[in-house]
């Protein structure tokens, strides 16, 4: 059985770095990835592309033909994508059957898509429905959000209504999260805004931002928006430095649980020993977003970076062992040639 990440999130949280990511992660861990690229605007992907909905419908060749804008042309590429979709599914299909490929789909960032606008839930129900693909929605929030009580009240609203429309398992997640401690003390700890709980408590700061008479409207309403979000309790956080290896096994073993990859056969991803024991949960349980982010950070970042650069002296010493090795190798082949030719050269 298949398994495929749906890589979804506002514009500039980071779906295309976090693909690019994803790919390098999972070949450097053994499992076979392979990234589809649903976005008609993006014409500069940082990663190598399987499938691109650009070879289908492009954003430019819509505005100019519709005389649409570029939200318009997005919503018609994706209508149209969803009307006429067999060889799409038949191009994902040769991915993920023919090569056995773990899949990630890198979505466009207009938030309506994700929202209210059935035609992406239609093409992965498809999806999911032809080639029996086990997929998880990942929901990339920038952590800038964090910092203004308002704003992250709303990325939560974002979030419940995303896992709403989307209606697969849903991993909500704080990218860039290595900037978060550039932007300002925060009022609470970091996991009072990963586990979205006790709402209430920002009402006070929300207040103190805004006065007058709408101001007082606005204030309830986000009083009520939290408490229903806080009764419901559905929506968390995970948070992620695409660039951090930690974290991204962090995430990745979240993700490996929503799916259901954990659960499947290794031979299934074709993970070595080492992934295989990430996915079991046996690296980083004690994980703290909070130690490492924020509190102790620049310890962390001289610590990475020393493990860096000795992995590098260690990778230049092996390169050269090995070069050594097959030296003497040559020498030795050479010299059992020149004795069953009977010749000497002088070397």
């Amino acid at each position: 059985m298949p398994f495929g990440q749906i890589v979804i999130g506002p514009p500039g949280s980071g779906k295309s770095t976090y693909c690019n990511g994803c790919q390098q992660f999972f070949s450097a861990v053994g499992r076979h990835v392979q990234v589809v690229n649903m976005d008609p605007a993006n014409d500069a992907l940082p990663y190598p592309c399987s499938v691109d909905i650009r070879d289908f419908i492009t954003l430019e060749e819509i505005m100019q033909e519709q005389q649409l804008g570029p939200n318009g042309g997005l919503m018609y590429a994706v209508e149209s994508l969803d009307k006429s979709i067999d060889l799409f599914v038949l191009q994902v299909k040769s991915v993920v059957q023919e090569e056995k490929a773990y899949v990630v789909f890198d979505c466009p960032g207009q938030v309506e898509l994700f929202t209210h606008h059935s035609s992406l839930f239609r093409i992965f129900k498809r999806l999911e429905k032809e080639l029996h693909l086990r997929l998880c929605v990942v929901n990339l929030m920038d952590c800038f959000y964090i910092t203004s009580p308002s704003q992250y009240v709303s990325v939560v609203l974002l979030a419940l209504r995303s896992m709403l429309m989307m209606d697969l398992p849903q991993i909500n997640v704080f990218s860039k999260i290595d900037m978060l401690k550039s932007y300002g003390e925060l009022p609470f700890r970091l996991d009072f805004y990963t586990e979205v709980q006790d709402l209430e408590h920002l009402q006070p700061l929300i207040e103190s931002h805004d006065s007058g008479l709408l101001a007082k409207r606005y204030h309830r309403l986000t009083e009520t928006i939290s408490e229903i979000v806080q009764d419901f309790n559905l929506v968390s956080f995970e948070v992620l430095c695409v660039d951090d290896k930690e974290s991204m096994i962090n995430l990745q073993s979240v993700i490996d649980k929503a799916n259901g990859y954990i659960f499947g056969a290794s031979e299934i991803g074709g993970d070595t020993v080492w992934a295989e024991a990430t996915r079991e949960g046996a690296v980083l349980s004690n994980y703290d977003a909070q130690d490492r982010w924020i509190d102790n950070k620049e310890m962390y970042d001289k610590m990475e970076l020393e493990r860096q650069q000795q992995l590098l002296k260690e990778k230049e010493l092996q390169d050269k062992e090995v070069d050594v090795d097959n030296d003497d190798e040559w020498e030795r082949a050479l010299k059992d040639w020149e004795q069953k030719q009977g010749v000497d050269y002088v070397r």
